[in-house]
């Protein structure tokens, strides 16, 4: 419809959708209201067609009905709803039914000469009814959407009620007793709050949403281990400390999510997100580009502004102590040419403005804006490759994680002063990481990486300190298992911030480069009676709390290969080629398993996540068949090195599916199976990483040796010409999965119940 649904409704006020599943909802209504609304631009209909028009309209009728049902049923439950909800569903089903009685053939029937009939003679009345269907049923469905966020904020009070509890426990049989319930509690708020996260549309929110759960997800192993030590060592003012910082960043991540979901601090997000030097060079260059369609469309003073506003945001770089000489000295060097071309651009452009030879002041001008914009983008790439290479220095140097190790060792061995000097090392470290990040915003590219970058200056912040209170309490108690436990663990969680730091560090260089920094989702859950055959008796869990921490390491380990793998695709030149097609899937997938175990994405429980390594071990010996395939064509040396790859991913794949089929009991042997298909599927993605490389540089040769010869057309052109043609849009089978999921747009047009002749 050319004209908005909502546009005659006075449901409209405030009405603003937020979230992918109301949207997605709401799409197959309007493709079928529109249809019905374009039939009525052909006057003259056959009998067949007629019916299959009345057919939508009561098909619509009834689905309102059963919707609006539904929605009745919600507002009874709700009493605070019920007004507005009852409201609402009495004019969705108003609509729905009026769309019914338009679309009666029996009403609109008139008989012709030729034998066709004319239909919907009320074209005023339908759009009307049509708009106030949409209206009626979006406002149900937002009004709906308040429930979700009444659960999360329920859970949420839950949450803090325990952890208050908490806090407060004296004895360690009151603390195991409610330490369980929270734990059963912030399951139950990860899984509401992961859903609600894959849901929102807003980028920014959806990572601030991330970052607040990555929070709780690291706390409440802290948590644990922090007031177990409490209670071991009453009077230790260390352990004290240390317990009082997990509860109090506990809360403060608990309160993040409510203002995310509640929007409670609409204007809070300024605070959140300083302006980068990335957002003032973007926002510099569109000023100067925009001079070539409007010479009035800034001023030289507000330019001379803009460009100062970013000179002086480069301080972060050339006032650090970490920033070498030279690096400062070039980006001085680069701020300065820009101002000299700013200059020069300002005397051009004045020039345009007063010249009476507009040619030649036009081309120096246009000359001027290129020089301008190219000086500038050479100081943003400079300044991206500080920012990254200090980041990709410093992980480095942190690889062995010496202060650490150090730390333990003297705490454990009670020395007071070599946990103080190993704690100021761990400071300095510290302080480095944290200004890095700062770095890393400011050349971070997108909002949601800044917020991202935000995150880990704020967590490398805080889990500094807790690491030295930590290493304090076990050098004042060297024999205490609990204390070296809980050490232990913080030092884990920095090590997790580390490897969140390199993933991060990549994702920004994805989108300096110009791929995106995100994943593509894969959406990959099995379709009904397919997979399924050997897990029917299998019953569908999820991983608690303390499960998902212990997978937290291999989860990352799964991540970082997915992206590896994806980076090599990316140097293929032939991007439909099977093995990169293969590779992408199974890079795809294994990124789910990833999400599983942080308690998101779209595997829900640990039978979805069998059914995923069941269909990736097929999709692993499709790679396989694929690589015998291009094995073929090579010559005996380069042939063995792939097929000895080869033979081991098909062993992997053998394994996983073994693996993904066979039936478990209980939950330790649950989540020892979830264990075994991850490790194996990180095997797989190890094996695939080591392939990507050897298969692209065979490729290249190969065709490069068959194009010299002039000889038969090679052999990515006759897997090529095995490929389906590409007619009036339709993707062809080479860039569909191999497991029949359709796109949104293709599975929203199956449920367009209007069938075309």
């Amino acid at each position: 419809m050319a004209s908005s649904p909502c546009g005659s409704s006075n449901f409209d006020s405030g009405l603003e959708i937020k979230t992918r599943s109301v949207e997605q909802t709401l799409i197959p209504l309007v493709s079928q209201i529109t249809t019905l609304i374009n039939h009525k631009d052909r006057p003259k209909k056959s009998e067949r067609t007629l019916a299959s028009i009345h057919r939508v309209g009561q098909a619509v009728s009834v689905a309102v009905g059963r919707f609006v049902a539904v929605g009745e049923a919600i507002a009874s439950e709700n009493q605070e709803l019920k007004d507005e909800m009852g409201h609402a569903c009495f004019e969705a089903r108003r609509a729905g039914d009026a769309i019914a009685q338009l679309t009666d053939v029996g009403s609109a029937m008139q008989p012709q000469t030729d034998g066709r009939v004319t239909v919907f003679s009320d074209r005023t009345g339908m759009v009307k009814a049509a708009r106030l269907l949409l209206s009626s049923v979006t406002k149900v469905l937002v009004l709906a959407d308040r429930i979700v966020i009444k659960q999360i904020i329920t859970s949420r009070n839950k949450v803090l009620v325990t952890l208050d509890k908490l806090e407060r426990v004296s004895t360690f049989q009151e603390f195991v007793q409610i330490f369980s319930q929270f734990g059963n509690e912030m399951v139950e708020f990860a899984h509401l709050t992961g859903d609600r996260q894959n849901d929102l549309k807003d980028e920014k929110k959806k990572a601030r949403m991330a970052a607040a759960r990555a929070v709780l997800e690291k706390c409440t192993m802290m948590l644990l281990t922090a007031s177990k030590t409490c209670l071991r060592h009453p009077d230790c003012e260390s352990a004290r400390i240390n317990k009082d910082a997990v509860f109090h960043r506990m809360r403060c991540a608990l309160e993040q999510v409510i203002e995310i979901v509640t929007e409670a601090r609409t204007c809070g997000e300024n605070k959140v997100l300083p302006t980068s030097i990335y957002n003032t060079i973007k926002d510099f260059k569109c000023s100067v580009e925009c001079l070539r369609e409007n010479l009035q469309s800034s001023t030289p003073q507000i330019m001379a502004g803009q460009l100062e506003a970013l000179v002086e945001r480069t301080e972060d770089f050339t006032d650090s102590p970490y920033t070498s000489h030279e690096q400062r000295q070039a980006i001085l060097g680069m701020c300065q040419l820009a101002r000299q071309d700013t200059q020069q651009l300002v005397h051009a452009w004045i020039e345009a403005q007063q010249s009476v030879h507009a040619k030649e002041a036009t081309e120096e001008l246009e000359v001027a804006i290129l020089k301008t914009c190219q000086s500038i983008s050479d100081l943003k790439r400079e300044l991206h490759k500080v920012a990254v290479v200090r980041a990709s220095d410093l992980l480095k140097a942190h690889a062995e994680h010496l202060p650490l190790r150090a730390l333990k060792a003297a705490g454990a061995e009670g020395n007071l002063e070599a946990v103080a000097e190993y704690s100021r090392t761990l400071t300095e470290q510290k302080e480095q990481l944290v200004e890095t990040c700062r770095l890393l915003c400011h050349v971070s590219g997108t909002e949601p990486l800044e917020i991202t970058c935000i995150h880990a200056e704020e967590t490398f912040h805080v889990i500094g300190p807790q690491i030295i209170s930590a290493a304090q309490t076990l050098a004042v108690h060297p024999s205490s298992k609990i204390a070296k436990e809980n050490l232990e663990v913080f030092c884990e969680a920095w090590d997790s911030q580390l490897c969140d730091m390199a993933l991060l560090l990549k994702e920004i260089n994805d989108v300096f480069e110009g791929r995106r920094g995100d994943k593509k989702p894969y959406l990959s859950l099995p379709r009904p009676g397919k997979h399924s055959t050997n897990l029917k008796n299998a019953k569908a869990a999820k991983l608690d709390a303390e499960e998902q921490t212990s997978m937290a390491k291999l989860g990352l380990e799964l991540r970082l290969l997915s992206s590896d793998v994806d980076s090599e695709v990316d140097k293929w030149e032939e991007q439909e080629h099977d093995i990169v097609r293969q590779s992408q899937s199974l890079a795809s997938m294994a990124y789910n398993m990833y999400l599983f175990t942080r308690g998101e994405g779209l595997l829900k429980t640990t039978l979805d996540l069998f059914h995923q390594a069941e269909v990736l071990s097929e999709e692993g010996l499709q790679l396989c068949s694929s690589l015998r395939t291009f094995s073929s064509q090579l010559v005996d040396e380069e042939k063995s090195v792939v097929i000895i790859e080869m033979e081991k991913l098909v062993t992997l794949c053998q394994q996983l599916q073994m693996g993904a089929k066979t039936p478990v009991q209980g939950k330790t042997a649950t989540f020892q199976k979830v264990d075994s298909s991850i490790q194996t599927t990180r095997n797989i993605m190890t094996v695939i990483l080591s392939l990507l490389p050897i298969t692209n540089k065979l490729n290249k040769k190969h065709k490069s040796e068959r194009t010299s010869l002039s000889s038969l057309p090679d052999w990515a052109e006759r897997q090529d010409s095995s490929t389906p043609v590409k007619e009036d849009g339709a993707l062809s089978s080479k860039n569909t999965n191999g497991f029949g999921v359709k796109s949104l747009e293709q599975h929203m047009a199956s449920l367009n119940l209007l069938e075309s002749k």
